[in-house]
C-alpha cells in the first residue's frame, strides 16, 4: 500500500486529493493543511462581503469530514509543514506545539500563493486588510459591523479589487481604487479596459490610475492614504489588492528547482526536480498555450486541472499538462470583462522574442438580435496570425452572454482553430439569446475579409499620427452621428450617399474610413477600392475611438 501525502488541501490539493481515492481505493491518502479550512471557494470571498453569498458556511465546497468520510482521506487542518526531507522521503510538520516527520512514498505540494505586503508605512494598521482566506472575510466583516465605515480605498485594480469594488458599494461605501497602472485589469488592453473603466465611474467607484501609494497615515481622526505626487485619500478600511506570490519557500529549502520568478520548476507531468514530488496551482511555474515560454498564471481552473492530472501521473498514467492559456473573468457591476489567450501588451513587451506577426480586429455586436428587449454591445477584441489566421487571443467586455463568447474563442484557441473556423461555427440562435450572426462569427468575417486582402485595416492608435497630407479621414456615419463627435479634421461623407459624392474625396490621398464600429465602413471600402481609391478602414471604428479617449475619474 502506497502513501501519497499532500501538502495544501485548497484548489489543486483537494482535487488531487480526492482524485487519487477514485483511482487507488486501498492506497494512504493524507493531506496537511496549514489553515483552518480546506476546498473553500476563494474567489466567492468578496460577494460574501457584500451580501450576495448570504451564507458563509456556502463559501465551503468540501469540510475535512466531508473528505474523510466520502473519500477515505486522513485530511488534518492547523498542520504546517516546514521541511521536505528528500534524503529519508518525509515531511517535518508541526501541529499544536509539537512535530513529527511523516513518511512519504510521493509527495504532491499544493501550497498555493499569498496576498503581496508591499513596504508601505502604515500597512499594518488595524483597518487594513487583504482578501484571500474566510478568516480574512471574517475579519472585515466584524470591522465593518463595529465600525462606522463610510469611505473605502482599495489598493490595486486587479481581479480582487475590482470585485472589493463593486461589493463595498454594495454595502454602502463610497470607494477609491488607486492603481499604479494607467488601468485597471492587466490582462485587458488599455482600450478594452477604459469600458471597465467606463462602467466603476457609472457606479460611483472613483479611480485614481498611473499613481503609487508612499504611506497609510493614522491617528484618532482617521486614515489618509497618501500618493507619491502628495494626493490625500481619506479612508475608514483599506483593501490591499497588489497581487500574489508564490508559496514556493518549502520547495526552496528542500532543493527543489525554482524559477526566475520563485515558482517550483515542474515538467508536462507536473513533477519537480525530484520525481518523488510533484507540484500544482499558483506555486508552479507553466507554460503559456500561446507563445511555449515559461509563465505563472494564478488562477482556479488551471490549479484544479493540473490537481486532477498530478493524481493521474502519481499513479503512473502520465497525463501531460498541456499549457495554460489564461483565461479569465470578472463581474464588474453589470457588465462582465473575459480574456483568453495573450493580449497585445504582451506581444509588443515580447517583441523579436516571441516571433510572432499579429493582426487585430474589434467588433461591437450585441449580445441577442436588436429587436429583442434588452440587447447590448460586446465589445471584443480578437488578435490573430494573419499569414495563418491562428488565433492568439481575444478579450470581451459586455454584459449578458459575454461569458459564452469568451468560452467559444477559448474552446477555439485550444483546438487550433482559425479565424477561417470562426466563420464556420453553428451557434446556438434565438432572438433572446443571440444574433443570426454571432459575434464570434463575424471576428472571423472580419478577420477573413483581412487576410483576403478585402480591406486593409488601421488602429484607433495610428490616426491621431497619421500625416493629413498623405491621409484623409472620412466619417461615414449620418450626419447627427458626426454632429455628437467625430475625429478631428474629418470631413462627413454618409455611406448611403457616398456613389454619388465619390468626387468630394482626394483621390490623391489614402483614404481612411471610419462609422460607429466598423460595418459600414468596411461597405464604404468596398465601393471605393473598386472605384480606384487606396482605403484603410478603422478597426472598431468610432466606438473603438470614443473608449480610447474617455478620461477615468
Amino acid at each position: 500500500m502506497a502513501r501519497y501525502v499532500i501538502v495544501g488541501g485548497v484548489a489543486g490539493g483537494a482535487t488531487a486529493a480526492a482524485r487519487l481515492r477514485r483511482l487507488a481505493e486501498h492506497d494512504e491518502i493524507i493531506v496537511l493543511e496549514r489553515g483552518n479550512f480546506v476546498s473553500f471557494a476563494n474567489c466567492g470571498l468578496p460577494y460574501y462581503i457584500g451580501g450576495t453569498i448570504k451564507r458563509r458556511g456556502d463559501l465551503i465546497v468540501q469540510s475535512p469530514e466531508d473528505l474523510r468520510v466520502r473519500f477515505n482521506i486522513d485530511v488534518r487542518v492547523n498542520s504546517n509543514v516546514t521541511g521536505i526531507n528528500r534524503d529519508r522521503k518525509t515531511v517535518t510538520v508541526e501541529h499544536d506545539g509539537e512535530t513529527y516527520e511523516l513518511p512519504y512514498d510521493k509527495l504532491i505540494l499544493s501550497p498555493g500563493s499569498s496576498p503581496v505586503k508591499p513596504p508601505i508605512r502604515g500597512a499594518d494598521g488595524e483597518n487594513v486588510f487583504t482578501v484571500w482566506t474566510i478568516p480574512d472575510t471574517d475579519r472585515i466583516t466584524s470591522y465593518l459591523r463595529s465600525h462606522k465605515c463610510e469611505k473605502a480605498v482599495i489598493i490595486g485594480g486587479g481581479f480582487v479589487g475590482i470585485e472589493m469594488a463593486e461589493n463595498l458599494r454594495e454595502v454602502g461605501l463610497d470607494v477609491t481604487i488607486v492603481e499604479m497602472l494607467d488601468q485597471v485589469m492587466s490582462n485587458l488592453d488599455f482600450e478594452m479596459a477604459q469600458y471597465v473603466h467606463k462602467e466603476l465611474n457609472s457606479r460611483g467607484v472613483k479611480l485614481v490610475l498611473g499613481k503609487r501609494v508612499e504611506e497609510i497615515e493614522s491617528d484618532e481622526k482617521g486614515s489618509k492614504v497618501r500618493l507619491g505626487d502628495g494626493q490625500e485619500i481619506p479612508a475608514d478600511i483599506i483593501i490591499m489588492s497588489v497581487g500574489v506570490r508564490p508559496n514556493s519557500e518549502l520547495a526552496k529549502d528542500a532543493g527543489l528547482e525554482i524559477g526566475v520568478r520563485g515558482h517550483i520548476v515542474v515538467d508536462e507531468m507536473l513533477r519537480t526536480s525530484d520525481h518523488d514530488i510533484y507540484a500544482v496551482g499558483d506555486a508552479i511555474e507553466v507554460v503559456d498555450y500561446i507563445t511555449g515560454q515559461k509563465t505563472a498564471v494564478p488562477l482556479a481552473g488551471p490549479a484544479n486541472k493540473q490537481g486532477r492530472l498530478a493524481a493521474d501521473n502519481v499513479v503512473g498514467m502520465n497525463h501531460p499538462y498541456k499549457g495554460t492559456q489564461g483565461t479569465s473573468i470578472a463581474k464588474v457591476f453589470g457588465k462582465t470583462a473575459a480574456s483568453t489567450g495573450i493580449n497585445e501588451k504582451r506581444l509588443i513587451a515580447g517583441g523579436k522574442k516571441l516571433h510572432v506577426d499579429y493582426e487585430v480586429i474589434y467588433t461591437h455586436g450585441n449580445n441577442h438580435a436588436g429587436y429583442y428587449p434588452g440587447a447590448d454591445p460586446i465589445h471584443m477584441k480578437v488578435i490573430f496570425e494573419p499569414k495563418t489566421g491562428r488565433l492568439l487571443g481575444a478579450q470581451a467586455v459586455g454584459e449578458d452572454g459575454t461569458d459564452k463568447r469568451i468560452d467559444v474563442l477559448a474552446t477555439c484557441i485550444r483546438l487550433g482553430a482559425t479565424t477561417e473556423d470562426l466563420q464556420h461555427l453553428e451557434l446556438a440562435y434565438a432572438p433572446p439569446y443571440n444574433t443570426a450572426k454571432d459575434p464570434v462569427n463575424f471576428a472571423g468575417y472580419i478577420a477573413e475579409n483581412i487576410r483576403s486582402g478585402l480591406v486593409e485595416p488601421i488602429l484607433w492608435q495610428e490616426l491621431d499620427s497619421l500625416d493629413r497630407d498623405k491621409y484623409q479621414i472620412v466619417d461615414v456615419r449620418t450626419k447627427t452621428e458626426h454632429a455628437k463627435g467625430s475625429v478631428d479634421g474629418s470631413i462627413l461623407v454618409p455611406v448611403d450617399d457616398l456613389r454619388q459624392m465619390l468626387d468630394f474625396i482626394d483621390r490623391n490621398k489614402t483614404v481612411v474610413v471610419f462609422c460607429k464600429s466598423a460595418v459600414r465602413s468596411y461597405i464604404a471600402a468596398r465601393i471605393l477600392m473598386q472605384n480606384g481609391f487606396r482605403v484603410k478602414n478603422v478597426m472598431g471604428g468610432w466606438l473603438t475611438y470614443e473608449a480610447l479617449k474617455y478620461k477615468p475619474v
